[in-house]
């Protein structure tokens, strides 16, 4: 067996490849989650029961079931529905790429990790300060621009880091489903060559560059939102 790291040179373009996919995958399931997270949260903190109890549900159910099965469920159960409706029509179906699949899937199982940290955050703010901005005259929009939204990635920051680093490591389990990102060229890559090892290393060091790279724009990030907060030091 090829036990030194030469044996990936070859290779290492392609993978790189697969890298830059895989931070793809996960920036567009990042950008959909948040959407579906503020929009979980603002239900789940909504006076209307109805909208309480669906954004409950949602969070429960989704949080509640493996990261795979969703994968799977999602994907070929979608692809087998689209199929039978173009059947019945007749009409040539639309093909699902693995890529717009893990992106819907990702992005709809981290919704419900994000609805959760964005409704702490919500609760975190005071409401005088949301009181205040109505009785000066502010609209909905230019309370949530103005008031909230700042204050809310104040304090969902933390937790926004947190589900992002998670799901950059989840978007490994979309190779399953057919997708060339990093796990998946580096595997195939390394079973052909019985390397497996060195071609796993190689995709854990990649991994670990894209969550370095995280943090410090996460620490960016937060030194930003939380500019002239007393005591404030990132990290500790």
């Amino acid at each position: 067996m090829v036990s030194g790291f030469e044996v990936v040179l070859p290779y290492l373009p392609r993978i790189l490849k697969g890298a830059l996919l895989t931070v793809e995958l996960a920036v567009l399931s990042t950008a959909l989650a948040i959407i579906y997270g503020l929009i979980g949260a603002l239900m789940k903190t909504s006076e209307s029961r109805v909208a309480r109890a669906i954004a409950s549900l949602y969070s429960t159910i989704v949080r509640g079931i493996p990261e795979l099965v969703w994968i799977l469920f999602i994907f070929f159960g979608l692809k087998f529905s689209v199929q039978n409706i173009a059947d019945q029509l007749e009409v040539v179906p639309v093909n699902i790429s693995p890529f717009i699949a893990g992106s819907l899937t990702l992005a709809f199982i981290y919704g419900a990790y994000f609805t959760e940290t964005f409704r702490g955050a919500m609760l975190a703010i005071p409401a005088g300060q949301l009181e205040t901005g109505r009785a000066y005259g502010m609209n909905g929009r230019q309370v949530f621009s103005r008031i909230t939204f700042p204050q809310l990635m104040r304090y969902a920051l933390p937790g926004i880091r947190n589900n992002w680093l998670v799901l950059v490591k989840a978007t490994a389990i979309v190779s399953v489903i057919g997708l060339d990102d990093m796990t998946r060229i580096a595997q195939q890559s390394g079973a052909s060559v019985g390397a497996s090892f060195v071609f796993n290393c190689t995709s854990a060091i990649l991994f670990l560059i894209i969550t370095s790279i995280s943090f410090t724009v996460f620490r960016r990030l937060e030194k930003t939102y939380n500019r002239g907060l007393k005591g404030f030091n990132y990290g500790k």
